[in-house]
């Protein structure tokens, strides 16, 4: 066989060889492509979704900041009706005073509202000032005992004397007697649980400081002496 025979016959071999490859890789690069292409519009697709899903969902510092400041405020109204608790037999006496002096509700509030102590002296002088710019005394004093709920039972004796005329004299000195019991029975509440809170720093603090101080001692100096 001539050397143009082995020639031509080798490159008709490697044609055949070459065309189910070919074929292949173009079949592969296909696929490929078509990954790809799919792969990054499900990506772009999923970047939308997520943006649009952090968009609607609120800041972290939101999420924090709301529940705290619901804590503060709850705290804040509790504090402030712990003092009304206790600012309030003397308010109530002295508009038991006003009244007695002839003094209408209103009147007696204005006269609490300069006299009384700080905080119940604020709240009522709200109140006096809610009036004087053309809100109804029950309406101002409504709102009061809602705001701050301890001024409840009294709100309801003065707006019983302001709509019905009844005698609020003898119902304001029973209220500050029924107040001054309830912040002793709550005094001495708190005075029965005082043991139960010294149980931590006696048996954590105050023991282990005694032991400190007398046992070890002793017991470093037998062993010195041993």
């Amino acid at each position: 066989m001539s050397s143009l025979a082995v020639i031509l016959l080798g490159a008709a071999w490697g044609i055949l060889v070459a065309i189910p490859l070919a074929s292949r890789a173009r079949r592969a690069g296909t696929t490929v492509r078509a990954t790809a292409l799919g792969a990054s519009t499900t990506s772009g697709f999923s970047r939308g979704v997520l943006r649009r899903v952090a968009q609607s969902l609120p800041s972290m510092p939101t999420v924090i900041a709301r529940p705290l400041g619901e804590v503060r405020q709850r705290r804040a109204a509790r504090g402030v009706e712990r003092i009304v608790e206790h600012e309030l037999p003397v308010t109530i006496d002295l508009l038991a005073v006003a009244v007695g002096a002839g003094c209408t509700p209103y009147l007696a509030v204005d006269v609490a509202a300069t006299w009384s102590p700080p905080m119940l002296a604020s709240q009522l002088g709200g109140v006096v000032r809610a009036c004087t710019l053309g809100r109804s005394f029950a309406d101002a004093l409504d709102d009061l005992a809602v705001r701050v709920p301890p001024i409840r039972p009294l709100a309801d004796a003065l707006l019983a004397s302001e709509r019905f005329g009844a005698a609020v004299g003898d119902a304001l000195i029973r209220l500050a007697a029924e107040q001054r019991a309830v912040l002793r029975r709550r005094a001495e509440t708190r005075a029965r649980t005082v043991p139960v809170r010294l149980l931590f720093p006696l048996v954590f603090l105050v023991l282990p400081a005694f032991g400190l101080l007398t046992v070890v001692p002793a017991l470093l100096a037998g062993f010195s002496r041993s």
